[in-house]
């Protein structure tokens, strides 16, 4: 079982949950934290290499919680282009394009492997979709997407991947091909996720932000920090708040508090 609720605040710590975060303080050293930018595509190749198509599910949900995906039509079969920004193996494409004959996506990884992996799906048509590689920090999107031709964005688990310092400039890049008007739609974690409070000492990056063993690496956020991030680049917020969820894991008594953060933000 589970309980979901939505709101703009953030999750109340317990003592002991406090205490371990106040605690692990010292960041990961700088020579470090340069070989894990240099290497982040290397590093989320191998995550593919490794887990293939097998390690997220497919993301039914999608439709359910972001309305828009209907709600931007004027007539029930008009035609929609998405760009799924970060599409992974494709666990949230598919379900899409499954449910939805009238949607036209583009989707892009930064991992070579992730893209080959999403051109092999017997779903996988050129009629239907589009999918390139491309790392949305410095490639520009224009390359394979004309300017303000979009009507939907998705970032989906994708923006923690990468550094806060380079955030802004896949907001930018995406910018360029939305047209005036639409939303980007935005899913990822947030602050003091379950998932945060994991990571063993020695993990620290920064602030909310952390190294996993594979080296690939987190952003926890916050309500704040992400609605500035957007209007910096001239978006206008219409949702941002917090999805905090409950898990339970009855077999061994657990409560795991899932924490993600969910917005909808407009360009003018």
């Amino acid at each position: 079982g589970a309980f979901q609720k939505k709101g703009h605040s953030a999750r109340i710590l317990s003592p002991e949950e406090a205490e371990k975060l106040a605690k692990d303080q010292v960041l990961v050293s700088d020579f470090k934290q340069l070989k894990l930018e240099k290497e982040a595509q290397k590093n989320w190749d191998l995550f593919y290499k490794r887990n293939s198509t097998n390690f997220f599910k497919d993301r039914h949900w999608t439709t359910r919680e972001f309305q828009e995906l209907k709600a931007c039509r004027e007539f029930a079969d008009q035609k929609l282009t998405i760009l799924e920004a970060g599409c992974g193996v494709g666990n949230c494409l598919f379900p899409l394009l499954e449910e939805d004959p009238h949607i036209f996506a583009y989707a892009c990884d930064f991992s070579p492997r992730a893209v080959e992996y999403v051109k092999k799906n017997a779903l996988y048509s050129t009629e239907r979709c589009q999918v390139f590689q491309c790392d949305l920090t410095k490639d520009d999107l224009l390359e394979n997407i004309p300017a303000d031709s979009v009507d939907i964005v998705t970032l989906i688990f994708v923006l923690s991947a990468i550094h806060p310092d380079k955030m802004h400039l896949v907001l930018k890049n995406i910018y360029k091909v939305l047209k005036p008007g639409k939303c980007v739609l935005f899913r990822d974690y947030g602050l003091y996720d379950h998932a945060m409070l994991r990571f063993k000492s020695g993990s620290k990056l920064g602030e909310n932000f952390y190294v996993r063993q594979d080296g690939t690496r987190s952003y926890f956020f916050t309500e704040e920090f992400l609605s500035q991030l957007f209007k910096a680049q001239g978006y206008e917020q219409v949702v941002n708040e917090y999805v905090q969820r409950e898990t339970v894991n009855r077999k061994e008594d657990l409560r795991v508090p899932r924490v993600f953060l969910q917005s909808k933000f407009q360009k003018p």
